[in-house]
């Protein structure tokens, strides 16, 4: 018998049973056709008998071959599949998906393929989320990983609690209560893989399709995406200097159910919302029965004073949802995020979580117990606010030096990010300036994508955490020269 091994450095036996199986299925052997024994194929191909046993052993458990009396083995009656083709044809009818899934899928909400891979030749990146690495202490970080893993228990290996690790949620009760000023117990926390769970969790646990959600408008398209694809009725507020409007919200008949808002520090706006308009955001889901989505993803960042005072430390009724990230304090492959919820919540929430995905690792959470418990998280935050401030100023610098009045620079004094007005540039010539910029080794991004209908004039959204003073500036200039 002519065998063809493809000697590919896998196992002999290996290569054994990929050559018999793929002549069974091409054809070369039918069904109830006998096979060589294994001492005459051993000896043909020059291997141990023991080796073409283990083939032989592998074709039977998957049903290839059948063993007969006298040990004999023949091809089994059965009919395989064609081998796998790279280019085989897909089936002309589209997949039957849910509702869920096409909503989801459909334009314009699906995130564009890759649009958080690395970018070639891009050497000045503004991409908002990219992570300050070099701000972060990676040895700590690796010693207290390493530490953890160590001493893990023995049942530290299996399954854990849906909520999350005990003791992190333990150490988040007293760094809110000092930071953020929350009140909350560690049974009112709930332990999940990023803002972006915490969100989808919310509305699969508060939407039903057909209820309406609040959002803002600009607006964050990973809240947006999530409410729409439940079938949820999107209600657009706008935001004006001082945030959300309260005065334009649903009335009680419009059946909203949520409202997803970013009153620290509006995304994408930058803007915070002041204390009148937050008492009176409270009192609208208190006399509608509503909830409060908080989203407080980059409030730890503020440049002067203390951090605004979190919605939830003002919630006296038990309406407010608060999401808390370290995707912006530490880095975004951590995947650690957290709720704070009303009591009445905490069980469905742990319930959607043990559906989702069961639990999130514990490992890393242990080792951000210690992180945060040891003061280690808040020193680093302090680091951090005086390099973030450093980076601020000089883009705010730079743009001012070498776009002066052509531009007009939006937001607060805090966040990793800033919006850039062009009073004089419309869309289609800033989506031109954007490939320039790309050609030219600089990553812009336009601002659009972050409302349902863009203002008439283009704007940038620059985020600045993980460049130097000294790239920003050079990005900066480049960019200046680009316009000229």
């Amino acid at each position: 018998m002519l065998l063809a091994l493809r000697r590919s450095g896998a196992p002999l036996h290996r290569e054994i049973y990929q050559a018999l199986k793929s002549a069974i299925r091409e054809g070369q052997f039918r069904p109830g056709s006998r096979l060589p024994s294994t001492r005459a194929l051993c000896a043909d191909l020059g291997v141990s008998r023991n080796t073409v046993l283990a083939a032989y052993e592998q074709l039977l458990a998957e049903g290839y071959l059948l063993a007969r009396e006298r040990a004999t083995t023949v091809v089994a009656d059965v009919v395989t599949p064609p081998r796998a083709s790279a280019d085989r044809a897909e089936p002309s009818t589209p997949p039957r998906l849910s509702a869920y899934a096409e909503r989801l899928t459909r334009e314009p909400w699906m995130p564009p393929s890759g649009s958080y891979a690395l970018r070639p030749g891009i050497r000045h990146d503004f991409r908002y989320g990219k992570p300050a690495v070099d701000d972060f202490p990676l040895d700590a970080w690796r010693r207290l990983l390493g530490a953890h893993a160590r001493r893990a228990p023995r049942d530290g290996f299996g399954y854990a609690a849906p909520a999350g690790h005990l003791p992190l949620r333990e150490a988040l009760v007293q760094y809110l209560q000092r930071a953020r000023g929350l009140h909350c117990d560690a049974e009112q926390i709930v332990i999940v893989n990023g803002s972006q769970q915490a969100i989808d969790l919310a509305a699969r646990v508060l939407l039903d399709a057909g209820d309406a959600a609040v959002v803002e408008e600009p607006h964050y398209p990973g809240a947006t995406v999530a409410f729409d694809a439940l079938g949820a009725r999107l209600i657009r507020v706008a935001t004006d200097a001082q945030g959300l409007d309260p005065a334009q919200l649903p009335p009680s008949s419009s059946r909203a159910r949520l409202a997803y808002v970013t009153p620290c520090h509006q995304f994408p706006s930058g803007v915070i919302m002041p204390l009148e308009r937050r008492l009176a955001l409270l009192d609208w889901a208190r006399r509608n029965d509503a909830w409060i989505v908080e989203d407080d993803y980059v409030s730890e960042f503020r440049y002067e004073g203390s951090p605004i005072e979190a919605l939830q430390a003002l919630d006296r009724h038990g309406r407010v949802i608060y999401i808390g990230t370290f995707a912006k304090t530490l880095f975004p492959a951590l995947r650690l995020a957290y709720l704070v919820l009303p009591r009445s919540l905490v069980r469905p929430f742990t319930a959607a979580k043990w559906v989702a995905d069961r639990f999130s690792t514990p490992l890393p959470q242990a080792a951000l117990a210690e992180f945060i418990s040891s003061g280690q998280f808040e020193r680093h935050l302090r680091r951090a606010s005086l390099r973030n401030a450093a980076r601020r100023s000089a883009l705010i610098g730079a743009l001012r030096q070498h776009l002066g009045d052509r531009i007009e620079i939006a937001g607060e004094n805090t966040g990793v990010h800033l919006v850039v007005w062009f009073r004089h540039m419309r869309w289609p010539e800033l989506d031109a300036l954007v490939a320039r910029a790309a050609r030219a080794g600089i990553g812009l991004y336009s601002v659009a994508p972050y409302y349902a209908n863009p203002p008439p004039r283009a704007g940038l959204l620059f985020g600045y955490a993980s460049l130097s003073e000294a790239e920003i500036r050079t990005g900066i200039r480049k960019l200046a020269t680009l316009l000229d």
